[in-house]
């Protein structure tokens, strides 16, 4: 096997990471997830070092990952996305300008951020782009507890990006796309055309995955026994649910039910959802900086919650597919099922960020 890297994650409700190898043709080749004790960690900060530590062993162990090099991916409530213009410079200068530029823009001093920018177009010697800010003491942590593991962060990036790159190959080069994760306590939009993201936002929803549920579960039992992993031999075979439901406008899914009876007898969580997220894409498409949405992709363990999809079909008229790990890369490895087919989407697209370097 040549070399490889693994994509990995920190949530509220478990670390999770995949390993792709890395060549023209990456292939997961292995992947695992372990739950988290309440109060470990949240929305990318760990809060417990040790008890994040302790399941990050666990995955190495369980899932046999070959490669102790990771990418961290971070998706937070608390991290700051976008869009922004400055004046044209070479990269080393901007780095060097950006934090006495963006100050107002940040919640916390440019000192305590870490910053990028995803430059995305150039009008004369005016750049425009994405701009990125999360707080440093939070990647710090993550990061010195990976090391407490020995395990080695390579890199830092937004999970929404890894999204972006996990889904192009399913759209055409010129179709304008979303891709929606929908997540335990947040949900991610990403809009982008050509595999470019030009467009994200990281809405704080809270969604009744069955990772939520065995956590709370957790909780309220008295004497609950430490968490193990979940490997392919027990989330093997196919995913239940929506998974292979048709692709399109949702018609495999809300087939002889009517929109209003949809709205009717769905959940107002999940109609929140629906209607935040339609929101979401109806301001994107209201500023007509792009073309019209051609589809839009749905993935994360929310996308098999009950009535999460059949409200989004009713909601948001474009066309729209759910998107499993098996979409975006070929695997060696028994394939995963349910939400955890579901959740690797991003894992992946994290880790994919390493091939295309």
């Amino acid at each position: 096997m040549g070399k490889s890297i693994v994509g990995l994650e920190v949530t509220e409700e478990s670390v999770r990471a995949a390993e792709i190898s890395l060549g023209r043709r990456p292939q997961l080749i292995a992947y695992g997830e372990v739950p988290l004790a309440a109060d470990a960690a949240k929305d990318s900060e760990v809060l417990d070092a040790g008890a994040v530590a302790v399941a990050l062993r666990q995955l190495w162990t369980g899932a046999r990952f070959k490669s102790k090099d990771v990418v961290l991916g971070v998706a937070s409530r608390r991290i700051l996305v976008r869009e922004y213009t400055t004046q044209a410079m070479r990269p080393d200068l901007l780095r060097e300008a950006l934090p006495y530029q963006v100050q107002d823009l940040l919640p916390v001093p440019a000192s305590q951020a870490v910053l990028d920018f995803f430059p995305l177009s150039q009008d004369g010697d005016q750049v425009s782009g994405l701009l990125v800010a999360a707080v440093s003491e939070n990647i710090e942590q993550i990061i010195s507890t990976l090391s407490k593991v020995k395990v080695r962060a390579q890199a830092v990036d937004l999970t929404a990006f890894g999204l972006t790159r996990a889904t192009a190959h399913l759209a055409q080069p010129d179709e304008t796309v979303a891709t929606i994760h929908i997540g335990d306590h947040t949900t991610q939009v990403v809009i982008s055309r050509g595999g470019v993201p030009l467009f994200v936002r990281i809405l704080p929803i809270d969604v009744a995955t069955a990772a939520v549920r065995r956590h709370s579960a957790d909780q309220n039992s008295a004497g609950a026994s430490t968490p193990e992993l979940e490997l392919a031999a027990v989330t093997s075979g196919t995913a239940g649910g929506v998974i292979g439901s048709p692709a399109g406008n949702g018609a495999g899914i809300t087939q002889g039910r009517t929109r209003g009876a949809i709205r009717a007898n769905t959940p107002p969580g999940v109609s929140d959802l629906a209607a935040r997220l339609r929101s979401t894409l109806a301001f994107f498409a209201g500023r007509g900086t792009s073309a019209p949405l051609a589809r839009v992709f749905v993935t994360g363990g929310g996308a098999i919650v009950d009535g999460v999809m059949p409200a989004l079909s009713a909601a948001i008229d474009t066309p729209m597919q759910v998107v499993t790990v098996g979409d975006v890369i070929s695997m060696s490895t028994p394939p995963p099922a349910g939400e955890v087919a579901l959740n690797l989407v991003a894992t992946v697209g994290v880790a994919l960020g390493e091939v295309q370097r």
